[in-house]
């Protein structure tokens, strides 16, 4: 699957935009183009790249990001 596909399904299915929160929702980081396998975890950190990187997976999905209010996005 195409990240842009996954992350416009993510948002269909979770509506990321209703939610009012003091994080940044939605997508963080692109990472690479095409999605196979995905990794995931409750929050993102150093730990969770590295499983991430060992399983092969293309994308991490998480709970809690690495960007907070007030910080810029990527």
């Amino acid at each position: 699957m195409n990240n842009l596909q996954l992350q416009s399904l993510l948002n269909q299915k979770l509506s990321p935009q209703l939610i009012k929160d003091y994080a940044p929702n939605g997508l963080q980081v692109e990472g690479t183009a095409e999605v196979k396998k995905i990794i995931t975890g409750v929050t993102a950190s150093q730990a969770l790249i590295d499983a991430a990187i060992e399983a092969k997976a293309d994308a991490i999905l998480v709970h809690h990001g690495y960007f907070w209010k007030g910080e810029p996005e990527l």
